[in-house]
């Protein structure tokens, strides 16, 4: 795309003042005596967990809650293959997929119980003083 020179002009002008004022203000935001964590402090709300990590903490609390979704929604499936496989009827086609109804919540079950394992494993290993992970 082709500029004029007044185009031109204009960008330059605009790249020069706006380095100016960033030079003369910057001092002035970066002098302030509030940290970061001052900021996470006022975005806390009351009632909130104060830490991330923890036996009280997000993570921990957002995990414990996907765990026990996914146990109840097994459980719920595990039913519902069991009755599925009652009312086959002696069909083969129903009878394999009640049993593939029912291997797949026992093989989600696995896999969530394994995926809370190792995120708490990780956590207790890169944090200190997490004891292992374990939450107590």
């Amino acid at each position: 795309m082709r500029r004029g020179k007044f185009g031109t002009i204009m960008t330059a002008t605009t790249l020069v003042v706006s380095s100016f004022f960033s030079i003369l203000f910057a001092p002035a935001l970066f002098a302030s005596d509030f940290t970061i964590q001052d900021g996470v402090n006022a975005a806390h709300g009351n009632g909130q967990p104060a830490d991330l990590f923890g036996g009280a903490g997000v993570f921990t609390t957002i995990s414990s809650l996907m765990l026990y979704i996914i146990g109840a929604l097994s459980v719920i499936m595990i039913i519902f293959g069991g009755l599925r496989y009652v009312l086959s009827g002696g069909n083969t086609a129903s009878v394999t997929a009640a049993k593939n109804t029912i291997l797949y919540a026992i093989v989600g079950v696995v896999v969530a119980l394994l995926a809370y394992a190792v995120v708490n494993f990780v956590l207790g290993a890169l944090l200190p003083g997490t004891g292992g992970g374990t939450n107590v």
